[in-house]
């Protein structure tokens, strides 16, 4: 029964659907609720569930969006069967991978692979926006050994001696015509395949100027979410579509054709993530 209970799950979410609308899901700071010592860290943090594993036929096992409060943080943990990433949008932060901590300033991030420990602490003092994703290697399974350190007032590395990325609009690099799209984009893959142990399957940076598009593509055996991190425009997912603000997080599961523009008059500007269904396979299919 066990078994037929999770393959039932797995295939959830290529069942009926809730309109696209609905399956967004929107950052709202007033649902944000307050949990104090995360993993025995410092302080507290506000967060809120943007996506629960229920949501993907991968193995995403969520995206959490909150912030942390001045002298809040979260704990020092090991994570053995999963991997997770901890984001800041603004501001800084202590990231800690194994043991060592350095000061990394938003917008900017560090995977904890599997089998690794990480923390994270803001010691300034104003709200840092901040973004947690999880990727397991088995579906839905979530592991976490609490090493009782808060990482308050420890050592500081100079440069980090852990992989960090950056979401550096001075990185990004021209492509006109994006995926049959109109007009010229801004992207870099943030994050590589072989970065990861799981089948997290890579990180985007990418921006939409005023006008532009990316077109219509799908990819057979990646799931990704795009999430807005600045502008307006419009998600199109196989036959629908729906707008899209600041703070949204748009789901795009396995086969499904999608699309974005910039219907605003500021760039558009996602983080992507992406989850490969088998791990090294990736693949994009453009439909113009």
């Amino acid at each position: 029964m066990r078994l037929v209970l999770v393959g039932v799950l797995a295939l959830a979410p290529l069942l009926a659907r809730e309109p696209l609308a609905q399956r967004i899901a929107h950052t709202d700071p007033s649902r944000y609720r307050p949990v104090p010592h995360v993993h025995a860290g410092a302080g507290e943090l506000d967060f809120m569930e943007l996506f629960d594993s229920h949501v993907f036929g991968t193995n995403l096992i969520f995206l959490h969006r909150g912030v942390l409060p001045p002298g809040g943080g979260i704990g020092h943990h090991y994570h053995n069967q999963m991997e997770e990433m901890f984001v800041i949008f603004d501001n800084e932060a202590q990231f800690t991978i194994d043991g060592r901590t350095s000061l990394l300033k938003g917008p900017a991030g560090a995977p904890c692979r599997m089998g690794r420990s990480h923390a994270i602490y803001n010691p300034t003092d104003r709200p840092t926006q901040w973004m947690n994703i999880a990727v397991g290697s088995v579906k839905g399974k979530y592991d976490n050994f609490d090493l009782g350190d808060d990482r308050v007032g420890v050592p500081l590395d100079p440069k980090p001696v852990f992989i960090t990325m950056h979401l550096d609009r001075e990185l990004l690099k021209p492509v006109e015509g994006m995926d049959g799209g109109r007009g010229a984009v801004r992207y870099r893959r943030v994050l590589q395949p072989e970065v990861f142990f799981t089948n997290w399957a890579y990180v985007d940076h990418l921006v939409v100027p005023p006008g532009a598009s990316v077109g219509k593509h799908r990819h057979i055996g990646v799931e990704e979410f795009y999430y807005v991190i600045q502008g307006e425009g419009t998600a199109r997912v196989n036959q629908e579509s729906a707008p899209i603000h600041q703070g949204d997080a748009v789901p795009i599961l396995l086969n499904d054709a999608h699309s974005f523009e910039n219907t605003g008059s500021r760039d558009l500007e996602f983080l992507i993530v992406g989850i490969a269904r088998e791990k090294g396979k990736l693949d994009t299919e453009d439909l113009k």
